[in-house]
Formats: structure tokens, sequence, C-alpha cells
């Protein structure tokens, strides 16, 4: 990687850096990061920032990220959208989020996307973005910044996702599948952090899984790795949206568990849920995990079968890929440590003792914020030159 590209993430890692401290880190002769850095100076990337601490002879000048760099960070959902403003430091200056519909396709949700930048941008005195991270529901082409056949996405395939967001904001975009930005979310600032070999497993809708391997994503040929939501794991199951059968996101997630409650709660299975139903119209996962911790042994059931088939999915997952750490997030993460404690018991019992014995089955840490950190962390490493 270039040696501008290394100065830019020390200073957003690290924050203000002397000329003395990036050389060292950096291990690169002096006269040569002081050209790197005039460059990045006359490219408004850094610029100086006061003296500091004497280490002995002339205090050296600090050096700093331009405060005026901002990313914007996008998370789909199936169902929400949540966006982050940062500096150049991935700090927070403006978030966001809000109810959405995916199925409204492209056009009216990137539209309500790009409406809603504007407005966070003026609002926090923004200019401009340096560049834009988002991450969609479904199956991406990261090259060319495009959904591919995603189930849940009708209109989506194929449509312009970063054209049509880089005309709109006159910057670089950089688009990947949802479930790959929380995985870099979680790895950069949350509970996985610094950890290089990690699956991270959203269910929220569906289920995906980032695969992070040496501390990079594994993204596969296509793009479709970590797919796991449509691993047929009962040939005769339910349908599935991608229109086959059996799938684990068929067994479970909000969709599945939503429709596996309504029936639990007409058939007269849980009290606790028709009572629920006849009250609000429609139950949610959210619904499930109430009950569930009020004693309903039904919606205790509906949990620890769903967890029960995950853990099979992922103990193939830690055989093969032998992961240090799996973190569990998504909106359905919400129902706790009732669904990670079968998770875990199923994976540490149907994998062998040498890929558990120091695996940790967490939950993640950022919650709803992965995705946007993620999306931030993505953004930044292509203003500063990563070529993704």
């Amino acid at each position: 990687m270039s040696i501008q590209y290394r100065v830019l993430s020390l200073l957003r890692d690290l924050g203000p850096l002397s000329r003395a401290q990036l050389s060292d880190e950096l291990e690169v002769a002096r006269p040569r990061l002081l050209a790197e850095l005039e460059a990045l100076i006359a490219a408004g990337k850094v610029l100086e920032a006061g003296r500091a601490t004497s280490r002995g002879g002339r205090p050296s000048t600090l050096v700093q990220l331009d405060p005026d760099i901002r990313f914007a960070a996008v998370d789909l959902g199936a169902s929400s959208i949540d966006i982050e403003i940062t500096d150049g430091g991935l700090n927070p200056i403006a978030s966001y989020a809000e109810a959405a519909d995916i199925r409204k396709g492209p056009r009216a949700v990137l539209d309500r996307v790009n409406e809603l930048l504007n407005t966070m941008a003026n609002q926090a005195g923004c200019t401009r973005f340096n560049s834009i991270g988002i991450g969609l529901p479904g199956p991406v082409s990261f090259k060319e910044g495009i959904s591919v056949s995603p189930p849940i996405m009708p209109g989506w395939d194929r449509f312009p996702v970063r054209n049509t967001l880089t005309r709109a904001h006159g910057c670089p975009v950089v688009v990947d599948n949802d479930v790959n930005v929380m995985a870099l979310g979680e790895r950069y600032a949350g509970v996985a952090k610094a950890v290089d070999n990690l699956l991270f497993v959203k269910i929220g809708s569906g289920i995906g899984c980032g695969v992070q391997v040496h501390g990079q994503i594994y993204r596969g040929s296509e793009g479709s790795a970590g797919d796991i939501g449509h691993i047929q794991v009962e040939p005769e199951g339910p349908a599935c949206s991608c229109g086959r059968t059996g799938c684990l996101e068929a067994f479970f997630g909000g969709v599945a568990l939503a429709r596996d409650a309504t029936a639990a709660a007409r058939s007269g299975q849980s009290p606790a849920l028709a009572e629920r139903l006849a009250a609000e119209g429609a139950l949610t996962a959210v619904d499930v995990g109430e009950c569930a911790a009020g004693g309903d042994v039904t919606c205790v059931n509906l949990i620890r079968d769903g967890g029960h088939r995950v853990g099979q999915v992922l103990a193939t997952l830690v055989s093969f890929i032998n992961p240090s750490m799996i973190v569990i997030g998504g909106g359905v993460s919400g129902l706790g440590h009732l669904l990670l404690a079968e998770i875990r018991s199923v994976v540490y019992k149907g994998s062998l003792p040498l890929a558990t014995g120091n695996l940790q089955i967490v939950l993640s840490e950022l919650g709803p914020r992965a995705g946007v950190a993620g999306a931030a962390l993505l953004a930044s490493e292509l203003d500063f030159g990563n070529h993704l």
C-alpha cells in the first residue's frame, strides 16, 4: 500500500501525530515521509496542527487530517435506512434512522437517501462529501457497485446504485453487501476490534454472514460469499424468498418468526401472542422476544429452534473457516442471550475441539451502528486511496 494511504489511515485511527511519530510508525526515511506529507497537504488531505511534545531538540510539528473531511455512511436494510455523516476520524457528526421498505424499488429508496443526505449535510454545515459508503441487503457485485438478483429487493437487479449516488453527490461511492459492511464496522470499532478471522452473522429479516480472513473481507469470485441464509437445511421445508424451499432464513429470521408467531397465536398455542395479535393486528420478532422473557413456552421454543438451526450451519462454517470469533448482530439478535446460548451450545457440540477451543461467540457491541460504522470505514478507505 502507498505511503500516503498509510499516513492517512494512521491519522484516522490515532489522531494527530508528529512527523517523527509517523516516521517511526511507518518505518519510512524522514525525507521520503516529508515529501509525501507535502503532497497530502497540497491535496487538502492533511494540515499542520501545532507543536508536538519535544523528544529532545526542536519540537516536531503535529499533522492531522483536514477537519473538513466528511464521509457519508448509509446502511439500507429490508425495512430501514440508517445514515451517519462522520469526520475524517470516523467520529459521527450527524446521524438519522427511519423505517423504510426496500421493496419500493431503487428509485424511490435512493431518492429518499439523497434527500436525507442533503438535509443532514446542510444541518451539519457540510458543503461536500469526500466519499460515500453504502450497504445493501442482498448480493452485491462489489466491483460494479450494483446489486445482483437480490431475493427481497424487486427492481434492484443490476440497478446502477454507485453511479446514481455519484451523480447526485459528485463524489466517489463504494457499495457492498450490508453484512460485509457490518463485519467491517464491528472489527474496526466494536467487540471484534483487531480480530483477523471473524464471522459476523446478521439475523434480521433474513440471515447473512460477513467473512473476514486475515483481516480482509472475503467476498468470493462474484461477491456472494457468506450468503448463508440460502443454505438449504431441509429440502421439504417452507418456501423461501429466493424461490427454493427449506433455506435457513425460511425457518428463522424476522420474517419467519413473524409468520410462526402469527400461526401460534391463531392456533391457540400461545395465549400471550394471541393477545398481542388481537391488540396490534400483526406480530414481530420483538413480540416473540418479549413474550419469551415473560415465560411463554411457545416463544421460548421458537427462539431455541431458530438458534439451533443457525448453530448447525455455523458449526459447519467453523469447521471450514476456523474463525477466532463469531459475532451475532442484526435486529433479531435483540432476542439476546436465549438465542445466543442455543447457538453457542450447537456450535461447540457440532465442531471439533481444535476449532472451538478458543472460539468466542458473542453479541454485537455496536448493535444498529455496525452498518454505518462499516460503511464510513469503506468510504474512508476509498478516499484515502485504497484500491478496494
